[in-house]
């Protein structure tokens, strides 16, 4: 009888699966046939024999969407994970300093994957006004991300006015399976440990003098938070997109890429000295001039970046 599982631990051969019908996690091996024509990931449905004490994975399901980046040498995507209807991106108000051009990055990678995300503003119990955080909310929503405030250390109580609680995180989350992204220190442990209401105690990273945080995970994990899933991901301190062609890069900025289609020339570079460039017309809708502007810078930093590194280093 084939046992459908999800797998919540996804090592070189041995797999920790739990079993959808009971409220049991088994270890299990994954059979030749399996493995020589997959990769298995976290986040990943399958199906399971059971013979005595041991259980075989036999079968993967199709996936309904991979997190993955390209391997540009070997012409395929390296999987990290899969399954997930969410991207949440966990991003500090205090320690570490918010940086938006990682926030911006992480943004990126969800429109390729093609996966909905949203912008979590952790440590608002330390926020000191110290970046236009209204902002930085209107050039997420802009592009269809929604955005909340919270502190993990005191979930329940209010930060600001009027906008997403802790409370309307967690209703966000129900009946989902989402992946957590966020650069090492900014609380993602913390937050996880306070969206299941404390049932799960994941050991937090400290942040060390120079602002930034240790690596407390140090692989790919589901942790079930009753209701909902979310799969941890090791913590990074950059985010690189060196493995997107700079063709393509336009794609995943959805609010420039429409602007884009009414350049005058197709190759268009969209620097300031380009003729015939839509981005500086004088025709940008003036209510959102300012967070175009900064998306553009965003992703011009991101172009220069990625135009740099040769085809030999990109699969690495």
């Amino acid at each position: 009888m084939k046992i459908p599982a999800h797998i919540y631990e996804a090592h070189k051969q041995e797999f920790l699966c739990k079993i959808d019908s009971k409220d049991k996690t088994v270890s299990a091996y994954a059979t030749g046939t399996v493995l020589k024509s997959n990769q298995l990931v976290t986040g990943d449905k399958v199906l399971l024999e059971q013979n005595g004490d041991e259980y075989q994975i036999t079968d993967l399901i199709d996936r309904t969407n991979e997190i993955f980046r390209m391997n540009i040498r070997e012409r395929k995507k390296r999987v990290t994970a899969a399954n997930c209807e969410l991207v949440v991106i966990a991003t500090s108000v205090s320690r570490p300093p918010y940086k938006q051009g990682v926030i911006d990055r992480f943004a990126t990678r969800s429109f390729q994957w093609d996966v909905p995300a949203v912008v979590v503003f952790n440590k608002m119990d330390e926020f000191q006004n110290d970046f236009d955080i209204d902002f930085e909310m209107r050039r997420f929503e802009n592009i269809g991300i929604e955005c909340f405030e919270v502190s993990a250390t005191y979930p329940e109580n209010p930060v600001r006015f009027g906008r997403g609680s802790f409370k309307d995180l967690r209703k966000r989350l129900i009946n989902t399976q989402s992946i957590i992204l966020g650069q090492s220190g900014v609380g993602k442990s913390r937050l996880i440990t306070s969206l299941s209401d404390r049932e799960i105690n994941l050991r937090s990273s400290e942040i060390g003098k120079s602002g930034k945080g240790s690596h407390s995970t140090t692989w790919s994990e589901v942790i079930d938070c009753g209701t909902f899933r979310i799969i941890d991901s090791p913590g990074i301190r950059s985010f690189s997109l060196d493995d997107i062609s700079p063709k393509e890069l336009i794609n995943y900025f959805p609010d420039l890429h429409a602007i884009s289609l009414t350049c005058r020339f197709n190759n268009c570079r969209h620097e300031s000295s380009t003729k015939g460039c839509a981005f500086y017309s004088g025709e940008t809708d003036s209510q959102k001039a300012d967070i175009i502007k900064s998306r553009l810078s965003s992703y011009m930093k991101i172009m220069e970046e990625i135009s740099k590194t040769s085809a030999w280093q990109k699969s690495r």
